[in-house]
This record gives structure tokens, sequence and C-alpha cells, in this order.
């Protein structure tokens, strides 16, 4: 798999269809809960920056897609994130089971307004 990528377009399309799915509709949420956000490659993984501020990262592997939302929101979602494995801002949330996208949009919301707000 190539580890450096031009955008998050090109870091989407390097996966297989059914994983494409699943990174899409995170890439959507984040766009729609904060348009203001910039989209952008760091890490090789697909990054949204708010003021300059990370707001969430994502990255897909084998099993699981990997959400990056800094270790604030982890905490602050700590109980709705309860069922997935976790890492200290991080969460690993399997490609077999739907993606929690309600919850990513909550999530997306809490940081902007933390980000906004400080």
């Amino acid at each position: 798999m190539q580890t450096s990528f031009s955008s998050v377009d090109a870091y989407i399309d390097s996966f297989p269809l059914a994983v494409q799915t699943h990174l899409t509709a995170i890439r959507r949420v984040i766009t729609s809960q904060c348009p203001q956000a910039q989209e952008g490659i760091s890490y090789g993984m697909p990054a949204y920056k708010l003021k300059g501020k990370p707001l969430m990262y994502f990255a897909a592997f084998k099993k699981h897609i990997g959400l990056y939302a800094t270790p604030s929101s982890h905490e602050a979602f700590a109980q709705a994130l309860a069922g997935y494995k976790q890492g200290k801002g991080s969460v690993q949330l399997p490609l077999s089971e739907p993606m929690p996208l309600a919850l990513i949009a909550e999530m997306v919301q809490f940081r902007a307004k933390n980000i906004l707000e400080n």
C-alpha cells in the first residue's frame, strides 16, 4: 500500500471499495459538521484542522478504521466509546460493524466548539 498521499481522495481511492465506503462516509460527516475545517494529509492519513488545530484524523487498517479525535474528545465521549478498543486519543471502529456516524458527528461538533471557544 502507498504510504504517501497527495490528497484525501488519493488516500481513499487506495483502498478496496467496501473500505472506501466507510472512509467516504466518515469524511462526509466531518465536512458536513465542520465545513470550515481544512482537509489535508498528515501522518499519512486524512486530517482535518480548524484554525490550525487538530479536529479529527482517520485511517484505514486491515480490520478497522482508526479514529483520532484528540484525547479531550475521547475523554468527553468515554461512555459512548466504551464498547470499542481504544488508545489515548484513538478508537478502533471495526470494519465488520456499522460506522457510528452520529457519534462521529457529535465528536466533531464537540471538538470544533472546543477549538473555537479557546
